[in-house]
Parts: C-alpha cells; sequence; structure tokens
C-alpha cells in the first residue's frame, strides 16, 4: 500500500487549503493515508511529521503496520483525547484542522475545550483524496468483484424454493468468507416478488418459491475495499409488465454507462438513465439515485443523482443502479461496477444480464 504517497498528496492537499495541520479521526481515512486496520487510533499530520495517537491495545499492531511512522501511545491514566490534546499542544500551532462530519459535537467540544489552538474544519479533504484509486486499490476492488461474482454463482446454482431471504442472503456471506473475503461489504439484500420493491428491504422467512423472480444486492470486502452488485433470478413464468420494466432498466443502465468517461458531468450520466426510464412511464418509480463511488466504504464520492454535481475522473470507480419499483408486483435494479478511464470506462463486473440469463431452475 502505498502510503507514503498518500500522505504527501494529503499534505499537498492540505498546503492547497492554506492549513498547516489536520487531525484525522475517522478510522477509514486514517486506515487510508497509513495502512493502520485498527480502530480508535488517530492521526496528526504536518508538513514534517505524521504521527499515530493511541492506547496500548495497538502498540504492537502499530508496530507492525506502520513502523515507519511516529507512534504517540497514552499512558494508564487519562483519555485518549486527553493525550492527543497535549501532543497537538505541544506543537505550538496556530490551528488544526478537524473532522467535523466525523466527531460527535460531544467530542468536538472535548477536543475545542482542551486543545488551545483554534479548530477549522478540514471540508471531507481525505475523502477528496479517496475519490481517485491507485493501482493497488483497483486491484483490491476487482478481487473483491471477482469473490462476490462466484458468490453469486454458486448461490444461484444451488438455490431451492424452500430457502428463505434469510437464508440465502446468509449463504452468501457465509461463501465469501470461505472464499477468503474479509466479509461482506453490507448485509446482502434478497427481496423475493413483491418484496423486491423495497430498494433496501431486510431479510426476511419469505420463501423463494412464492414468486417466480427475486433480487438480489451483495457486497464483498476484501483486503479493505468493497464491490456492489445486483442482479434479478427468475425461476418461472414472470409477468410480462415485470419483463418490461426488467428491459427499461437494463436500457437505462447501458445508456449511462455509455456516458461514463473522465470529464463527464454527473448529472448528465444520472439524466441519461433517468430520461429513458421517465419516456418508459415509470419515471415516478425510480426514486433514488443512479450510483455513488465505491472504495473503502460502500458509499463514497462521487454520486449520481438529479441535484449532486461533481466531475468524473480517471481512476474513479463507481456503480450504475437504475431501478423500477412497482410496489404491488416487485421491483429491478441492475447494478455493476465501473472505473473511470481517460477515454471511457472499464465495467469491472461481469455476470450476465440479459433478461434470458436471470431463469434459473430451482433445485
Amino acid at each position: 500500500m502505498k502510503t507514503g504517497n498518500r500522505l504527501e498528496r494529503f499534505r499537498g492537499l492540505l498546503k492547497k487549503k492554506k492549513i498547516s495541520a489536520a487531525l484525522v479521526c475517522c478510522p477509514v481515512n486514517v486506515g487510508y493515508l497509513t495502512g493502520f486496520t485498527g480502530d480508535s487510533t488517530y492521526l496528526v499530520v504536518n508538513s514534517q511529521t505524521a504521527t499515530l495517537v493511541s492506547d496500548s491495545r495497538f502498540a504492537t499492531q502499530l508496530r507492525l503496520e506502520c513502523g515507519d511512522l511516529q507512534h504517540l501511545i497514552k499512558g494508564d491514566s487519562g483519555t485518549t483525547w486527553s493525550a492527543l490534546a497535549e501532543y497537538v499542544n505541544s506543537m505550538k500551532l496556530t490551528e488544526i484542522a478537524v473532522e467535523p462530519h466525523i466527531l460527535s459535537k460531544y467530542v468536538y467540544d472535548q477536543l475545542a475545550e482542551q486543545i488551545t489552538c483554534p479548530l477549522v474544519d478540514i471540508e471531507r479533504a481525505v475523502e477528496e483524496l479517496r475519490m481517485i484509486k491507485d493501482d493497488s486499490e483497483i486491484a483490491a476492488i476487482r478481487r473483491a468483484i471477482e469473490i462476490n461474482e462466484r458468490v453469486f454463482q454458486l448461490a444461484r446454482n444451488q438455490l431451492r424454493g424452500d430457502q428463505t431471504e434469510r437464508c440465502v442472503g446468509h449463504q452468501l456471506e457465509n461463501e465469501m468468507r470461505l472464499f477468503g473475503a474479509d466479509g461482506c461489504a453490507f448485509p446482502a439484500i434478497v427481496g423475493v416478488g413483491p418484496r423486491s420493491a423495497l430498494p433496501h428491504a431486510g431479510l426476511s422467512s419469505t420463501r423463494i418459491s412464492s414468486s417466480p423472480f427475486l433480487l438480489i444486492d451483495w457486497g464483498t470486502r476484501d483486503n479493505g475495499y468493497v464491490s456492489d452488485l445486483t442482479r434479478i433470478i427468475t425461476t418461472g413464468k414472470v409477468p410480462g409488465k415485470y419483463a418490461k420494466i426488467y428491459d427499461v432498466v437494463l436500457e437505462a443502465q447501458l445508456k449511462a454507462i455509455k456516458k461514463i468517461r473522465a470529464g463527464a458531468d454527473c448529472q448528465v450520466v444520472d439524466r441519461a438513465a433517468r430520461q429513458h426510464i421517465e419516456s418508459a412511464g415509470f419515471g415516478k418509480y425510480f426514486g433514488h439515485g443512479l450510483g455513488h463511488g465505491i472504495g473503502r466504504q460502500v458509499h463514497e464520492s462521487p454520486g449520481f443523482s438529479p441535484s449532486r454535481k461533481g466531475t468524473l475522473e480517471a481512476g474513479m470507480v463507481v456503480t450504475v443502479e437504475p431501478g423500477i419499483y412497482l410496489p404491488e408486483l416487485g421491483g429491478v435494479r441492475i447494478e455493476d461496477d465501473v472505473l473511470v478511464t481517460k477515454d471511457g470506462c472499464e465495467v469491472l463486473s461481469s455476470l450476465p444480464k440479459d433478461f434470458e440469463s436471470t431463469f434459473v431452475k430451482l433445485l
């Protein structure tokens, strides 16, 4: 992991924002900048130094994972926050940037009281860096997608009518670990029949045999990075209207993917899919954004929606997931993970998605 380069990029961004030092508290951001995989550890960065402040639980882990950085392990008395404040005060700073979108008001107030210099807003600076993935990050996402596809194919081939949504969801998550992943990126969504119209349906005891179609949205976390895919499975003859909305959603997704390239406007990409769904008469049944960035977290910037502004850059990895959700019938969402390139894009996921490929004969 090229954490040294990431720290230098972060320092460059701080310089650009005219910020002399920063306190990074979000565990995901600390891990991104340093390679540390634990929690309850905070990073103080200025133009010269980078220091991790933690407690004795992580002393050995910090030495193993971040041996090239300074470590400050708090003593037996006091809190990590007080040790952190004492260290920051010793730096004689005129100000220090923090992540108020991460800190609770209580912790923010504690820091403001104990740190003698003013606290300023870091403005999601680390998240800004995380949008552009380096080669190692893209490789990790590819691996997470590969595992995701393997577990789906396995679950698909073993699908039985007496299984419940909960059974299928847990099987997917278990197989991820058996294939060597860290675990699931988020709780799997399995929606059978009308429950597929719930975009974030929780797993239930509804049986697969109760309807001829189901929606599965699942993601793998591997080496700290995630994948996020959605596919429809049909197990018998589906209503004609359902087949129609499937075709509309698939065409909307393909139209949006064609718009993806470095320099593309995020709202334009969203509009390509949304206008197609609207022209087919289903606009009011597509109520969420077209997609979002993925990386160390399932939802990162940039995002695709009618109101979210942004410009794509090479190295971003995004989902493209239009959907139509008819409450009494069911829903269709088709989702792939896409790498933005200078001249276009690469769809990283490879599971087939034509309507014919959705059919599965139950065991």
